[in-house]
């Protein structure tokens, strides 16, 4: 995310690349393994969607596609690279809510 002039909100120690799946008409979709989120895949809706380019030591990798970085955590925020909205299942959503309270 772009703000003002600095290239991220400096919540979480990554360093991400816009588009980097290509724009608006590469948009894809695909099933990815998260540890957190039981009883299989998670479909992955990925629209101009950015990938982690690199992570500080405290960042864990939650999840990848095509060999880059698409969901992570340090502490207690969370950052995803896809549309977990744009589908009926609601995992990501439940994880997320337990990881909040």
């Amino acid at each position: 995310m772009i703000v003002a002039d600095r290239d991220h909100l400096g919540l979480i120690d990554i360093t991400t690349k816009r588009n980097a799946f290509g724009r608006q008409l590469s948009s894809f979709e695909d099933d990815i393994e998260i540890d957190q989120v039981a009883d299989g895949p998670v479909r992955a809706i990925f629209i101009r969607a950015p990938w982690v380019e690199s992570t500080g030591e405290g960042v864990e990798v939650l999840a990848t596609v095509r060999d880059h970085p698409v969901a992570v955590r340090e502490g207690t925020v969370t950052a995803i690279s896809f549309h977990p909205e744009l589908t009926d299942d609601d995992r990501i959503h439940g994880w997320f809510v337990r990881t909040c309270s």
